[in-house]
């Protein structure tokens, strides 16, 4: 059995390229760093940074280019993808990239409208950190109308029980 997967949780590099196929598909092209921290021989912290460029498709596609900015968390599922094309120059050129299935918000800054600490899904499944359960499906029905960030659900934490009439679904 074979296996090709990618799970990426951290923080766009720039702002999302978001553009069109001649046919009209829209594709987003995004950058996301991630950190891993470890301690080594010499009891010294050592830290390394990885950046992953990233492919987005479609409806996803829009919504990464309308919510994600540059310093924003997100979490990527996808597969890996090498391509190859000629440079300008003659080259042959070589890049290996992730391609998006599956895309989350990660918590808005705390400055946003609605308090901070929401997150958001788009492609499906549950949104990641201290926000929400996910309010729409980037392949769903409700593909063509895209959640305004007041009408994602929240269910407040801070009280002492939760009720299930605060359960979004």
């Amino acid at each position: 059995m074979d296996l090709n997967k990618v799970i990426l949780v951290g923080r766009v590099t720039a702002d999302p390229q978001v553009r069109s196929t001649p046919g009209g598909q829209s594709v987003t092209t995004i950058g996301v760093a991630t950190n891993r921290t470890w301690t080594d021989k010499a009891n010294q912290r050592q830290e390394q940074t990885e950046f992953h460029n990233v492919v987005l498709w479609g409806r996803t596609a829009e919504i990464a280019g309308q919510y994600l900015t540059k310093g924003a968390m997100v979490l990527i599922e996808g597969r890996l993808q090498t391509r190859s094309w000629t440079d300008k120059q003659g080259q042959q050129r070589k890049t290996t990239e992730v391609m998006a299935e599956r895309m989350q918000l990660g918590p808005r800054a705390a400055g946003g409208s609605g308090g901070g600490g929401q997150g958001g899904s788009y492609g499906g499944g549950k949104s990641f950190g201290s926000g929400a359960p996910a309010s729409s499906s980037a392949h769903g029905s409700d593909a063509d109308a895209a959640p305004s960030l007041d009408e994602i659900p929240v269910i407040n934490l801070e009280d002492d029980e939760i009720k299930p009439e605060d359960i979004p679904f």
